[in-house]
């Protein structure tokens, strides 16, 4: 078990852990695929989403751009040309995606302790556009875009570890990829939780399938607040 007194800082991958992506992303795919008569199952959806996502972000670009490359990549690998409202769908629809229903009490909560801090894979508008959504002050907050680097590349971890001005003992990092989030930060010395979220593809969801051994394993925030706060 952790030792959460030892702890001054958690940091908080968003898209996934915080918000509920998976919905928003099956929102906007699963009815572009059923409008081209390619559907297809939930899983199979965000295994390709995964694959897709992490191949574009191989090479920094804006993520509006990775996002409009993955339906690019479905539209390639399922023989059908999107439009080109389709390539911008799902740009379009992230400040319509929703935390996790225990995401604000969870954080109020934990802010109450500990600072807060998010690292995401995101463009800076379009954090800015969720993060009304979260009802949370950061001490910092560190994107992609600000990195020029996608997680897991460590330039991202490394600015954001220079922002929270502790040793990386001291910080915590929280986050639903084992590929994105947990590597990466034990690379780099943080202790890690893996919050292993409900998903139509249980234990990855719409991320790269990797292995690893997180510090600790819950299902959800509000287990991670009743354990740092109890």
């Amino acid at each position: 078990m952790l030792d959460f007194s030892k702890f001054d800082v958690l940091t908080f991958d968003c898209y996934g852990t915080l918000i509920h992506w998976e919905a928003g992303i099956l929102s906007v795919l699963k009815p572009m695929l059923t409008a081209h008569c390619r559907p297809l199952a939930d899983s199979e959806v965000l295994a390709l989403y995964g694959d897709f996502e992490a191949e574009a972000e191989k090479n920094y670009q804006p993520y509006r751009d990775v996002l409009k490359s993955v339906v690019a990549s479905f539209g390639a690998r399922l023989s059908f040309e999107p439009t080109a409202c389709e390539l911008d769908a799902l740009t379009a629809s992230v400040p319509q995606w929703q935390p996790w229903p225990d995401t604000i009490p969870a954080l109020q909560n934990l802010g109450s302790r500990y600072q807060l801090a998010i690292i995401s894979n995101v463009d800076d508008d379009l954090f800015a556009s969720t993060r009304p959504r979260l009802q949370t002050e950061f001490q910092s907050v560190t994107t992609a875009q600000q990195a020029s680097c996608y997680k897991p590349g460590l330039p991202i971890f490394r600015m954001a570890l220079e922002r929270v001005k502790v040793p990386p003992s001291c910080v915590l990092h929280v986050g639903q990829s084992i590929f994105h989030d947990v590597l990466p930060a034990q690379s780099l010395g943080l202790s890690t939780v893996w919050i292993n979220r409900p998903s139509r593809r249980a234990g990855v969801g719409a991320v790269k399938k990797a292995e690893g051994k997180p510090d600790l394993t819950l299902p959800d925030l509000k287990s991670l607040a009743a354990l740092a706060l109890g």
